[in-house]
């Protein structure tokens, strides 16, 4: 930071090559930070999560210097066959969500367009060595051939940092996931698709629970689609979406079990004088996001980024083009 309080951005490393000639599978289709910073996620088009750790020895210089280093690479979802509809179901990651640490182990939420995978990433630095009835290579031996008693060590080995699949949530969109969201809470989540928005306990995988339905009866009514949906980060009973409209809308699941009529509702007006045949093109809301306060939320749109007081519906407090 400078003196006059000037932020000074400054590059500071690139991960993956610098050729043009990149495979679709390693374009990198989303990213997402850890709570405290330390680990960050990249899923690509390929299906694959690599996550990155923080370099201890970048993060204690000074100058200080978030440089990351490869922690885990794993294959989170394969590509599909849909024999009902006849659709491929591709591999591309949309989302990774991080749950909050509460063991050693890091767990994190990935998706692609129809299935939700809970993964646990674990370390394992020890290994356990000197078993009575199971040689080395892990073959079981004869306990008849077993002619003295030993008492199992724990030895130090190589880290290896292990990551294993424990929910697949499944079966629960008809249109492509394009949202996932971890509440306050830590037990439920939501995922959302262009008409609807599901609500799941991150223990239970064959039911979810329909809190957002905007399908018309006549599919030829469709106005708008849901775009992104993310949870209130203190409120658990709050949620907010967003829809290809332009609009953003807050929920109270406190209110209804469907939440088919929405608390607040955002929407800047639009200008007459602006008014063009792209205009609902661009105002359509590609992400939302809220403050760690919970009190503001920022939302993109095709040419601006706007930034929301949760109290005051009726237009943004800033707008950077």
């Amino acid at each position: 930071m400078e003196g006059n309080g000037d932020i000074q951005w400054s590059f500071s490393q690139v991960k993956g090559t610098l050729d043009d000639d990149v495979t679709e599978a390693d374009i990198i289709s989303c990213v997402e930070f850890n709570h405290d910073g330390e680990l960050l996620a990249t899923g690509d088009k390929g299906g694959r999560v690599v996550i990155f750790q923080r370099d201890p020895a970048s993060k204690a210089c000074l100058p200080r210097r978030g440089e990351y280093n490869v922690y885990s690479t794993f294959q989170s979802h394969e590509p599909e066959f849909d024999y009902l509809k006849s659709l491929e179901i591709e591999e591309k990651i949309n989302k990774i969500r991080w749950l909050r640490r509460k063991n050693q182990s890091h767990f994190l939420l990935s998706t692609n367009d129809k299935t939700i995978k809970l993964w646990k990433v674990s370390e394992r630095d020890k290994k356990v060595e000197g078993y009575n009835t199971r040689l080395e290579n892990g073959s079981l031996v004869d306990p008849n051939n077993v002619s003295m008693l030993r008492v199992p060590t724990i030895k130090p080995m190589e880290l290896m940092v292990e990551a294993s699949p424990r929910r697949i949530f499944a079966n629960a969109h008809t249109y492509h996931i394009n949202s996932i969201s971890v509440n306050s809470d830590q037990e439920t989540y939501l995922s959302a698709d262009d008409l609807r928005i599901n609500l799941w306990h991150l223990e239970i995988t064959d039911q979810s629970f329909n809190i957002v339905d905007i399908k018309p009866t006549n599919m030829e009514e469709l106005t708008e689609v849901i775009t992104a949906a993310e949870f209130h980060p203190v409120e658990c009973n709050l949620f907010v979406y967003s829809s290809s409209k332009g609009t953003i809308r807050l929920c109270d699941m406190r209110a209804a079990a469907l939440c088919d009529r929405h608390a607040k509702l955002f929407e800047e007006p639009e200008d007459p004088t602006n008014r063009s045949f792209f205009s609902e093109i661009i105002s359509s809301i590609s992400d939302v996001k809220l403050s760690n306060s919970g009190r503001y939320m920022i939302s993109r749109d095709y040419l601006s980024v706007k930034v929301w007081d949760l109290h005051m519906e009726t237009k943004p407090i800033e707008t950077y083009p």
